[in-house]
């Protein structure tokens, strides 16, 4: 129950943000920086896909992603179809991982230690939904505020 649950809140979090970086008018807008905005809406984007497919895709879903976190704060002019590209592929892993993972892996020890101490993969993934919700809010502002016609 708890994968269908979590699944769910993925899917509804992740084709938000497909929807949020569509939705920029003005897709260089996607790369500004300003002051007191210290991320820009695509290296957030580039960043929960690294993210998830990182401690969803590789560690669950032995997908074989290899991250490179310091890419996802760097990179600039990504095209938004690229990035459109990248969460939808992010989607499907994230689906699919979930759909094969067990309630005995659920309740497991999370394999790898990302925060200050071990936690079951329930709690690890729960806090991933949590990561991911607070940088789409992020972003929401981030193309409210400086995606001006």
């Amino acid at each position: 129950m708890l994968t269908e649950i979590l699944k769910s809140l993925f899917s509804r979090d992740l084709n938000k943000l497909k929807t949020e970086i569509e939705t920029y008018k003005d897709e260089s807008k996607i790369w500004l920086v300003e002051p007191n905005i210290s991320n820009a809406a695509g290296n957030l984007c580039l960043h929960l896909i690294g993210n998830l497919n990182t401690y969803i895709g590789a560690t669950l879903g032995r997908t074989n992603y290899v991250r490179n976190r310091e890419l996802e704060f760097s990179l600039k002019n990504i095209p938004q179809k690229e990035l459109i590209k990248q969460i939808e592929e992010t989607i499907t892993v994230v689906n699919e991982t979930l759909s094969s993972i067990t309630q005995e892996e659920i309740e497991a020890e999370y394999p790898v230690l990302v925060l200050a101490e071990k936690t079951s993969t329930a709690f690890f993934l729960i806090h991933l939904t949590t990561h991911l919700a607070y940088h789409l809010g992020q972003i929401n502002y981030h193309r409210r505020l400086l995606d001006h016609a």
